[in-house]
């Protein structure tokens, strides 16, 4: 289904988090009913996830914390909003006839099932789940290739890449350079960084995030998720993906060609971009993010990352070149140990020496199901949980 000729359904999983909000600016922007959310999800949050139900009049909304649902119980009688509970109520509304495209924006590993439904029912994905891939990507990437479907980037530096690579084949492809903005922390030493507070962490110098992600910025776990995304999503070689530091953000993400060639995609840091143009891909359509102005003076920098004191980028390749059960002992144990520094149950520093022995000691598998990722994961969890004081 084309936008701009029809109406594209969107299921929303993740809609009270920021690129769910993100996602939800988007289609109040179009104002021709091209895009319109069949349906929404949240965690728990059901008061928002309420008032954007009120909003938006989707066919469902689903609520996967059984407190939030029953709160919910009721109060969209009437509206002709159906509400679904759990797992399954996901599973259905993205396997829905009527639905197009997933925005798959849930937050970790947990967002893994969504996508995977979508993708069973041969449905298009806008992935703003990097886990997704991290965790399960030659899964994943297998399961889009059977059921004759798509997935599109979301996070701004691979929806970059997938623009740039328009620009040449495949086989032409030399490199590809994932930007980072370094952080709030670049610059800083090891005996600084020992010394850092959640609060610290999770002022991000140029994008407004979750908790989660926004610490995954601070210690560079974000960007080395993204290596790993990327290694599966473009079907790259390891020595085909690097880094360098941008502060200003501006610069996506980059693909340099055999012919010595270097495309970008600039344009200020917003998510509403990546995420518009993943709705109506293959189109480019007027939306509400905006423009870049390059009649005022300005200048892009660019550095090397500083992979001693940041280490969690380094974990990034090492998982990437690894594969198998790596990339979900890595996932597991970040998001456990992420959740404890955000209780002041462990140092920041903490959080990259806890990743860095669930690597060392989980059960590796070179070629795992995904049941056997799932058991992976709940072990790093648990291992990484044992670290509380």
């Amino acid at each position: 289904m084309t936008p701009g000729t029809e109406c594209t359904n969107v299921v929303i999983l993740g809609s009270t988090g920021s690129i769910g909000r993100s996602a939800l600016s988007v289609l109040a922007h179009d104002g021709l009913g091209h895009l319109k959310a069949r349906g929404l999800s949240a965690h728990a949050r059901w008061e928002l996830l309420l008032e954007q139900a009120r909003e938006v009049k989707p066919r469902f909304i689903a609520l996967t914390d059984p407190a939030a649902a029953a709160s919910v119980n009721g109060q969209l009688r009437g509206t002709g909003v159906e509400v679904l509970l759990g797992r399954d109520g996901i599973v259905r509304m993205v396997q829905d006839p009527e639905t197009d495209r997933v925005l798959s924006a849930i937050v970790g590993a947990a967002g893994l099932e969504g996508t995977w439904a979508a993708l069973e029912a041969g449905k298009l994905v806008a992935l703003a789940n990097k886990e997704t891939l991290v965790v399960a990507g030659p899964l994943v990437m297998d399961l889009a290739r059977r059921r004759k479907t798509t997935i599109l980037p979301v996070d701004s530096e691979h929806s970059a890449i997938f623009q740039c690579l328009r620009g040449g084949a495949a086989r032409e492809v030399k490199r590809v350079i994932l930007t980072s903005s370094g952080g709030p922390f670049r610059g800083k030493t090891r005996r600084e960084l020992a010394q850092v507070n959640p609060e610290q962490a999770l002022k991000h110098p140029t994008w407004k995030m979750g908790p989660k992600i926004s610490i995954d910025s601070a210690t560079l776990m974000n960007k080395a998720l993204e290596v790993i995304e990327a290694r599966w999503l473009f079907d790259l070689r390891p020595e085909q993906i690097e880094v360098v530091v941008h502060p200003e953000s501006v610069v996506h993400s980059m693909v340099e060609f055999v012919d010595g060639s270097v495309i970008a995609q600039l344009s200020p840091p917003d998510m509403r971009l990546p995420i518009q143009y993943a709705f109506t891909y293959p189109d480019r359509v007027d939306g509400p993010s905006p423009r870049l102005d390059l009649s005022r003076s300005c200048s892009l920098t660019f550095e090397p990352p500083d992979c001693e004191t940041f280490p969690c980028l380094e974990l990034g390749f090492e998982v990437m070149r690894r594969g198998g059960t790596a990339g979900a002992a890595l996932n597991a144990a970040n998001e456990a140990a992420v959740a404890l520094f955000l209780e002041g149950a462990i140092g920041f520093l903490d959080i990259p020496r806890a990743c860095r022995a669930a690597l060392d000691h989980h059960p590796f598998d070179p070629w795992p199901s995904l049941d056997a990722l799932w058991k992976v994961d709940a072990w790093a969890r648990l291992e990484v949980g044992r670290w509380r004081p």
